[in-house]
């Protein structure tokens, strides 16, 4: 039986993470279900083209409108592997942070905290405000992953789908849900 993992997509831009990530769970054999907020579907299409939502939905099995919080994600007797949010807007990081969790993204999130699952969060802003630093020591203090979509220049990567790809292996990995896709560091 397959890993059965929530891909959740903020709106923050990096809207090509979510893309990797979905190929990653899926060359992982994962079942996705996927939650996108109102603004990652304009993300997508800004930042990769009108067929980018469908592309992204065609890689998942199931989609979940971001404002049904009856979906069985939202439930912690819902048995899920885990959850990545990529990428993660600091307005979903602050919720996660705070319990807030006012739309299905954040509360399925939320529910990996409570059921203490594994949630990566790809966070995406630059520079950093003391308030965002606060949110992602809250949630790591929870048991949430930050992982910052930071490329590994030390694999000389030649374009960025290369860099998303390595990003997303790296999000993967971290649900231990298969073996390693991410390319390692060989001096």
């Amino acid at each position: 039986m397959s890993a059965r993992v929530v891909l959740g997509v903020s709106g923050a831009s990096g809207a090509v993470l979510a893309l990797e990530c979905a190929r990653a769970l899926a060359r992982a054999g994962a079942t996705s279900e996927l939650v996108l907020s109102a603004m990652a579907e304009r993300t997508l299409a800004l930042e990769i083209g009108a067929g980018a939502r469908d592309e992204l939905a065609g890689l998942c099995q199931r989609i979940h409108p971001v404002t049904d919080l009856g979906a069985a994600i939202a439930s912690g007797s819902c048995p899920v592997a885990g959850m990545i949010v990529a990428p993660c807007s600091m307005r979903s990081l602050a919720a996660i942070a705070q319990g807030f969790d006012d739309n299905l993204l954040t509360r399925a999130a939320g529910v990996q905290l409570k059921e203490r699952r594994p949630l990566v969060l790809l966070a995406r802003e630059a520079p950093l405000t003391l308030a965002h630093l606060r949110n992602m020591t809250a949630a790591t203090e929870m048991g949430a992953v930050i992982l910052p979509p930071v490329p590994a220049f030390y694999l000389r990567p030649a374009t960025v789908q290369e860099i998303a790809a390595q990003i997303a292996a790296r999000a993967v990995d971290l649900l231990r849900i298969a073996p390693s896709q991410a390319r390692a560091w060989n001096p």
